[in-house]
């Protein structure tokens, strides 16, 4: 088996990850198709349509396209999602020790998150562990609660990423059903 900055994570733990995930953090890749987005109702809505649009997601909800270019660099795992041919988030995600007691940093924008993984019937699911906005450690309480994972169903990537606020609800989701393609993203 090749070797990743996943697969080296997680050591022989990678084995119990779908086979079919195994192989985009093996090889790197490009996953692609429609996304749903979500944003709250009231103030909920409002602060998810400003953290969108901080992000580079889409403020407007209702069906859009992904893609998501995943590669491995020098510096760790690369994220690139692209919403409807040009609105980019870009993600870097560095490993720190290996499973169970590391965790991942990821970068995007000015947010830093510590994460964990948890693997659930071949699916990946990250587990917030604490966060930094522009330097600065948020106290737990006080962390967006994140829910995020990908799995595989009927040999597609299935993944959600939702967003909740204390005292307001989820403020922001998106998610979808992306196939595999070998075209490359239209920028990087």
């Amino acid at each position: 088996m090749n070797s990743s900055p996943s697969s080296q994570w997680f050591g022989e733990r990678f084995a119990k990850i779908h086979p079919l995930l195994q192989a985009i953090h093996i090889n790197s890749g490009l996953l692609s198709g429609p996304v749903d987005i979500t944003l709250g109702s009231g103030l909920a809505g409002i602060v998810g349509r400003r953290l969108a649009g901080k992000l580079g997601i889409p403020v407007d909800t209702g069906d859009h396209t992904l893609q998501v270019a995943i590669s491995h660099q020098s510096d760790g795992l690369h994220w690139d999602r692209c919403f409807d041919g040009d609105q980019w988030v870009r993600s870097l995600f560095q490993p720190v020790g290996q499973w169970p007691d590391g965790h991942w940093v990821e970068h995007t924008g000015p947010i830093k998150l510590f994460l964990s993984v948890d693997i659930h019937d071949g699916g990946w699911h990250w587990r917030v562990l604490k966060g930094r906005l522009a330097g600065i450690t948020l106290p737990r309480w006080l962390l967006p609660q994140t829910t995020a994972y990908k799995l595989i169903e009927d040999g597609r990537y299935r993944f959600y990423v939702g967003i909740s606020v204390p005292l307001l609800g989820t403020v922001l989701s998106y998610s979808g059903l992306l196939d595999a393609t070998p075209s490359a993203p239209t920028q990087l």
